[in-house]
């Protein structure tokens, strides 16, 4: 499992966490059953605070992402397929979002966002 922590992110360390993680799971990357590094591992390897990794589970596993098997560990949740297009959907709204908003910044017209996407889509073969 591959996390990187930046210390130039407004997110808090636990949300990067679980965010990364959450990718992960959604992109099928980390199938339901995997097992997750135990909270103390994981914090010894981004060198951070256990606290911190057990935040970051301890939210994932509220989010029905992950479930923590007593003396085992932490393991990836079945996953409900609905919700994780949901998951998808949400993400790619913000990302959206955030591109109508800069383009409003930068005065780029709806019919050059559109055209945009467009040419976006275009070359991902869409």
């Amino acid at each position: 499992m591959n996390i990187i922590i930046s210390n130039s992110s407004d997110k808090p360390i636990y949300e990067q966490i679980g965010e990364q993680i959450r990718d992960q799971i959604i992109g099928g990357s980390l199938s339901a059953g995997d097992a997750l590094p135990s909270m103390r591992l994981l914090a010894k390897e981004l060198r951070i605070s256990v606290i911190t990794t057990k935040r970051a589970y301890e939210e994932l596993e509220r989010e029905g992402f992950i479930e923590t098997v007593p003396g085992k560990g932490c393991f990836v949740a079945a996953q409900n397929k609905e919700l994780l297009m949901e998951a998808q959907l949400k993400k790619v709204e913000e990302a959206l979002q955030r591109a109508v908003e800069e383009a409003a910044k930068g005065g780029i017209s709806p019919e050059q966002l559109h055209e945009m996407l467009d040419l976006i889509l275009e070359d991902q073969g869409v």
